[in-house]
């Protein structure tokens, strides 16, 4: 992270540190930037996968013809297949028409032109009803550990120490800890709901019915695996764009900063978690399969739901994809997951920041407004009171005067 400039005062001068308890970001306003951030980083990176989902259909390389990942540029979904072994949404429309994509930008013309423009961003909606409040949660929490980690840092230190690198790896990783503890298991019963086609009226006969099911720990059924992707990739992550911050001397990065310095660190930390993304994208497959999708696919009956999930263990998992294919299975999807990852985190950070920078110059203006008024309140205040003083008490009468001189002597 920039190093703050401090006077000996202990306070940066107005404008200079982002961090300073006078007009720091509020939480409200850390919220409504992360918001921002998330709908824009979804609007782009949507059409992405829905093209990348439907070419992975076409070429018969989907892992499952029962549900497939789904991610808006921000989290993963398990989603069911139609009955063609494809996308959901896209089934009837198939039926009608079958189209084939000769490559990506094929595909883009394709889809708008004969399904419509909309159709890109089919399973946004319900998807952002989990996405949004996921990123609010991670970018607040990251930005309230690491002013916190901070500002114990610098009480132990000297507020003009310079930051170590773990303080932002600690706080990222700690902030997708919270998360996805929070967010994972409502995530399996909106899954769950999808599959059952149950109304939001029915949320609650939903979780009794997992709870039944699977127990309290079901709820956080693909936790540990999740943790084990999205911890080091966040922690790698924030600590890499700090760094770059740090290195260029910055503190208020501009958009286009922000977002190189977003895919740059966003390529870094994908390419490091690559085997754990494998690993978390075939048990997600493997539970989908099993537990929520089992009469999805190819013709099986009723009874095929109720057996039982066995689950995998994450170095279970891995060990076997390393036996199948080698070190290359553990880094297989590597382009495709920068291609989608990098631009994804420039998007996000850049519009975050972005609102955090404009949030923070709103804060500056009004505690310079609020001074202003203060000082010539406080002036008006002066004033009125020599105003008020009489003349004769401002004139020295000549007793006193005199009284003044005998006392001098």
């Amino acid at each position: 992270m920039a190093r703050s400039h401090q006077g000996g005062s202990g306070l940066a001068a107005i404008g200079e540190d982002m961090d300073d308890s006078r007009f720091r970001i509020r939480p409200y306003q850390q919220i409504l930037s992360s918001c921002s951030g998330a709908l824009v980083t979804s609007l782009f990176m949507t059409p992405l996968d829905v093209v990348k989902t439907r070419l992975q259909a076409q070429q018969k390389v989907l892992i499952s013809n029962k549900c497939y990942l789904y991610c808006n540029g921000l989290m993963d979904h398990i989603c069911p297949c139609g009955p063609n072994g494809g996308p959901l949404g896209s089934t009837s429309t198939v039926s009608k028409r079958p189209l084939h994509f000769n490559g990506t930008i094929d595909a883009f013309t394709k889809i708008s032109r004969y399904e419509g423009v909309p159709s890109l961003w089919s399973g946004l909606g319900p998807t952002l009803i989990l996405a949004l409040p996921t990123t609010v949660i991670y970018f607040v929490a990251y930005e309230q550990f690491r002013i916190r980690l901070k500002e114990l840092y610098q009480r132990r230190k000297g507020r003009d120490a310079e930051l170590p690198i773990w303080l932002p790896l600690l706080a990222g990783s700690s902030a997708r800890v919270l998360a996805v503890t929070i967010v994972n298991p409502l995530e399996l019963i909106r899954t769950k709901m999808q599959s059952e086609r149950l109304s939001y009226r029915e949320v609650g006969q939903a979780f009794r019915s997992m709870l039944r099911v699977q127990g309290v720990f079901g709820l956080w059924k693909g936790f540990f695996p999740t943790i084990l992707r999205d911890v080091p990739f966040s922690g790698i992550y924030w600590t890499t764009y700090e760094s770059i911050k740090k290195h260029f001397n910055v503190s208020q990065p501009s958009f286009a900063f922000s977002f190189a310095s977003g895919a740059v660190s966003g390529g870094v930390a994908a390419f490091i978690t690559v085997p754990f993304d494998v690993v978390k994208t075939h048990q997600q497959i493997a539970f989908g399969e099993q537990f929520l999708y089992a009469q999805n696919g190819e013709g099986k009956g009723a009874g095929s739901g109720k057996k039982q999930f066995k689950a995998i263990g994450t170095f279970e998992t891995m060990g076997r994809i390393f036996q199948m294919n080698g070190i290359r299975g553990l880094f297989a999807g590597l382009t495709p997951r920068l291609v989608k990852v990098a631009p994804a985190c420039a998007i996000m950070i850049a519009s975050f920041e972005y609102g955090k920078n404009f949030f923070y110059r709103y804060n500056v203006q009004r505690y310079q407004e609020k001074r202003d008024k203060a000082s010539v309140a406080s002036s008006e205040a002066a004033g009125t009171v020599v105003s008020s003083t009489p003349a004769a008490s401002l004139v020295p009468s000549p007793a006193a005067h005199r009284g003044r001189q005998i006392n001098k002597y």
